[in-house]
């Protein structure tokens, strides 16, 4: 069957595709008493058509403003206000109506929100989810409406993303810590069973291991989040089992700014100098590690323009609903502050 460009798909355009029953192409959408199956046929048969459900297309006929969800782990983490605020300003006062969700650390949880989207309750999606199962993954791929991740689902999943690689930035600390003489070097990362922990961990003992610094294991703690208390947490652990067994130690990479800073309380609480008796660093470059005193020398992941790029396809994909899935890979920046160098030149890059 032939259409015209500028025809809206239809429902019954949807089943035809599937090769189901219009009443069953209704079910599979609406979430009612359909078989796995047949969700997923007749999802990637509206995806591929470019097929709104009724609520939704409907709203965009009569004019109406696109809703828009942000989905993240954490609303409180200063990364994803920054992403935040550059949505809003991408979308601009006309655009489309933001609201945001947090989706806190279970992932069935974005799952379930991202099935919701499939009957009315918004017109799009950006998502950065730190933990993916498979299920998360394909309830995204199969989704009816647009999706942009801020992340990665896996390097074979075909949708549009805004990319970077953190363990290239963990590689930047390192390298910065092992230039001003360091060697002692431990790491206090996130959780391990998120994709950034993941990252931040590989990316550390690659750039260790590069730069031929031993690895410690009893230099490596994760903490439990990625959040000021449990990085101070860690550090405090950290610190008390070294001091135990004497085990020197000369700088710190933390997984994140939070981790990071609980990090700077922590060895200040045991009377040690940051930086002279230790070096800290942080990932993120968020708005607390150029105010922290000392202020927190970071990688920054560049969260406001990531945002923004986010939001800017899923504009273009909202004006081209058949166009070809775009991944933006970004690029670190490490910032030097007086956390690790005492007298920065102010603003200081490499």
């Amino acid at each position: 069957m032939t259409r015209s460009a500028s025809a809206k798909p239809t429902l019954h355009q949807v089943a035809q595709t599937a090769g189901v029953s219009l009443a069953s192409a209704s079910r599979a959408l609406t979430g009612n008493s359909a078989s796995v199956e047949m969700v997923r046929k007749v999802k990637k048969a509206a995806k591929s058509l470019g097929y709104l459900p009724d609520a939704t297309a409907r709203s965009l006929r009569l004019g109406g403003t696109r809703q828009v969800v942000f989905a993240v782990d954490d609303i409180g983490n200063p990364n994803y206000v920054e992403m935040l605020r550059s949505i809003e300003r991408e979308f601009g006062s006309h655009g489309p109506r933001l609201s945001i969700v947090a989706t806190g650390r279970d992932p069935e949880q974005t799952t379930e929100l991202v099935h919701s989207l499939n009957v009315g309750v918004g017109d799009g999606l950006i998502i950065s989810p730190i933990r993916v199962t498979p299920n998360l993954r394909r309830a995204i791929v199969d989704a009816v409406v647009p999706v942009v991740v801020i992340g990665s689902l896996h390097r074979n999943v075909d949708i549009d993303s805004v990319r970077i690689d953190s363990s290239v930035a963990v590689g930047y600390a390192v390298e910065h810590l092992v230039a001003i003489g360091r060697r002692r070097i431990a790491f206090i990362n996130g959780p391990l069973d998120t994709n950034p922990g993941a990252a931040r961990r590989r990316g550390f003992v690659d750039a260790m291991t590069r730069l031929g610094v031993d690895v410690h294991p009893d230099l490596q703690v994760a903490a439990d989040d990625f959040t000021v208390s449990a990085g101070r947490a860690a550090a405090v652990e950290l610190f008390e089992r070294l001091a135990a067994t004497e085990t020197p130690l000369d700088a710190v990479v933390a997984g994140n700014d939070l981790i990071g800073v609980g990090t700077i309380s922590a060895a200040i609480g045991r009377g040690l100098r940051v930086p002279e008796d230790i070096a800290i660093t942080g990932i993120d470059d968020t708005e607390i590690a150029s105010v922290y005193n000392p202020r927190l020398t970071s990688v920054s992941l560049q969260s406001g323009e990531r945002g923004r790029l986010a939001a800017r396809l899923l504009l273009d994909r909202f004006d081209d609903p058949a166009c070809e899935p775009r991944s933006i890979e970004v690029v670190p920046e490490l910032i030097v502050r007086e956390s690790t160098v005492s007298s920065p030149v102010i603003g200081m890059r490499s």
